[in-house]
């Protein structure tokens, strides 16, 4: 009842002159996640020392409206418009509307065709595995998916300052100060997180035939941009498309996925980073298993770099929760561009508790075993031993203890 007097009054609130729309065609929606416990920096290889914190950490809680409306000629249209949630002051975020998945589409026996801003097909592959994490201190975003440092749309005309010389699209002198970005897009690195969002995209996913659905994202490419002359812009074309396969059967216990991406001008000019991944789980009743592996090429200036992840996850159903563990592990970058040391294993066990579809509380252990030249953590860990953000110091070890809460309406 408290959910139907909601979506009422959120439509009341968008009412306007000329615009009509029906009480039952919008749902207010939201996920809270929040989790409490004892964070462990360890040692890292510069040896500053080791660092221990409580912490109440936010798992990427969020919240949304989406609607959905027959047109006729058998076809729906529809929205999502999602933002985060920041139950956390600390943390110094704001609510960005849309700032999750968002977009418009319209759906029919063809399929489903949107634009806006959305997972990758990639990204969507990790229901598939991902069955052995409580809470949020789990392999997706942290080893698996998270080798890469740019953004959702890189852009090599970015920079956060005015006029910097070399980027920016600014001279030596500054007079063409267009360089403020996105700091998004102003993200610099290697390679596209494959686990990210696409924006500026449109996305195209099939029927279910037998089990089996295909999916299509095209970045396009927005930033594209000449040199200007004497300046010192860059001449940049980045777009890139993800695409998926997968197949699910015998009463839905097995599940197999296939991902292919293709990333261009993201880590180089005039050059394409690529990457497979392949995942999937069976649940035999007394557990349910998954496991995923992935492959990378970056196209660096210093020469290619290669990375490799895989893991694997279990769940024991015991009542009305379950015991949940996962094992993963980031190989070194491999190649000309490669990197020693620059692994890292990750694993977590948990009980989690479910009081209903919707409520469930969870208990666990978490770490992540950084080799010296590593820097591997989670979305929403707090800061490290420099105090000003969660990446911590290469080298060093990261652990949690924690009591996490999770309710969706």
């Amino acid at each position: 009842m408290q959910k139907k007097f909601l979506t009422l009054a959120v439509a009341s609130a968008l009412a306007a002159p000329g615009l009509a729309l029906a009480q039952s065609s919008v749902e207010v929606y939201g996920d809270i996640h929040m989790a409490f416990g004892h964070f462990n920096y360890g040692n890292p290889t510069a040896g500053v020392g080791s660092l221990s914190k409580w912490d109440v950490a936010n798992g990427a809680s969020n919240f949304g409206l989406r609607g959905r409306e027959s047109v006729g000629g058998g076809l729906t249209a529809w929205f999502q418009v999602e933002q985060n949630a920041p139950l956390e002051r600390s943390n110094n975020q704001a609510i960005k509307p849309a700032s999750r998945n968002s977009a418009i589409g319209i759906q029919g026996s063809f399929g489903n065709v949107f634009m806006g801003q959305w997972t990758s097909p990639w990204a969507d592959l990790d229901g598939l595995w991902a069955v052995g994490t409580v809470g949020f201190w789990g392999p997706v975003t942290s080893i698996i998916g998270r080798r890469e440092t740019t953004g959702t749309a890189p852009n090599a005309n970015c920079v956060n300052l005015l006029g910097a010389p070399g980027a920016g699209g600014g001279d030596a002198a500054g007079s063409l100060a267009t360089g403020i970005c996105d700091a998004i897009e102003a993200g610099g690195g290697v390679g596209h997180p494959f686990w990210r969002r696409m924006s500026n995209a449109v996305f195209y996913q099939s029927p279910v035939f037998s089990g089996v659905q295909f999916k299509l994202a095209v970045q396009t490419n927005e930033g594209k941009a000449v040199a200007l002359g004497t300046a010192v812009g860059v001449a940049a074309n980045a777009s890139m498309w993800s695409s998926s396969i997968q197949w699910s059967g015998m009463g839905g216990r097995a599940r197999v996925g296939l991902a292919i991406d293709r990333h261009k001008e993201f880590t180089t000019a005039n050059t394409t980073d690529s990457g497979w991944a392949l995942k999937g789980g069976y649940n035999f009743g007394v557990v349910d298993i998954g496991a995923a592996y992935e492959k990378m090429q970056y196209r660096a200036a210093a020469g290619d770099a290669e990375a490799k992840q895989w893991g694997v996850a279990a769940d024991f159903p015991i009542g009305t929760g379950s015991i949940k563990a996962s094992y993963s592990k980031a190989d070194d970058l491999t190649g000309a561009a490669g990197v020693l040391n620059s692994g890292a294993k990750q694993w977590n066990v948990g009980y989690e508790h479910r009081f209903s579809k919707r409520t469930n509380i969870g208990v666990g252990y978490a770490k992540i075993d950084n080799e010296a030249a590593a820097g591997f953590t989670w979305t929403g860990a707090p800061p490290s031993q420099g105090g000003s953000n969660n990446s911590p110091q290469l080298g060093g070890d990261v652990a949690t203890i924690f009591l996490s809460m999770r309710h969706r309406f």
